[in-house]
């Protein structure tokens, strides 16, 4: 039981942590892109704008490494910009999946030891010398306390795989938003270039 009140403290922990950090927000802001491209049409921005950019949010860190890389190095070519804003989002992208995994091995694994701990329990019933007119009675009452292990994994399972679910959708969704920024800006920055 223990090792499940550990995985559910753990798991609980994990899906508020998660649900915090992954707030749209925080994440990709409403038209942070479309302000980004129209500032940057008529110039570039400061390096002090630039790394306001880059604190603002998962975006606008995104965003900003395209525009420090393009400040910094005009001459770059059309691919070298591209290779450096889809390494910087495979970063960005990584860090939205931080402890899914954990969520994920927390949803599988309870059930496993709810079981096991039935198992262990059901073995001590079965293992110890019960005799008289009580005996079908604690063994019945062994064999229910025994099955409660079963039932407290499944209920840190359900809600967590649930959960899990929820944010893992939640990460690829915004994984794919954050790629199609990545395309837009740097498609931006240079047209952008060929037109000054």
């Amino acid at each position: 039981m223990w090792p499940l009140l550990g995985c559910s403290v753990v798991a609980l922990a994990l899906i508020v942590e998660r649900l915090i950090q992954l707030r749209q927000q925080q994440v990709l802001p409403p038209h942070l892109l479309e302000e980004v491209m129209t500032i940057s049409t008529a110039n570039m921005p400061s390096t002090d704008m630039i790394d306001k950019l880059a604190e603002h949010s998962d975006l606008g860190q995104l965003l900003a490494k395209a525009l420090e890389i393009k400040k910094n190095n005009p001459d770059c070519t059309d691919q070298e910009l591209k290779n450096q804003v889809e390494i910087m989002g495979r970063s960005i992208a990584h860090r939205l999946e931080n402890y899914l995994p954990t969520l994920g091995t927390i949803a599988s694994a309870s059930p496993l030891l709810g079981l096991l701990g039935t198992v262990v329990g059901m073995i001590e019933i079965f293992g110890a010398q019960t005799t008289g007119a009580n005996a079908p009675a604690q063994m019945a009452h062994g064999i229910s306390v025994a099955l409660y292990n079963t039932a407290f994994g499944l209920l840190i399972a359900i809600p967590t795989l649930a959960v899990w679910r929820h944010l893992k959708a939640k990460v690829d969704g915004y994984v794919l938003m954050l790629e199609l920024a990545g395309e837009q800006i740097v498609s931006h920055l240079v047209k952008t270039q060929s037109k000054n």
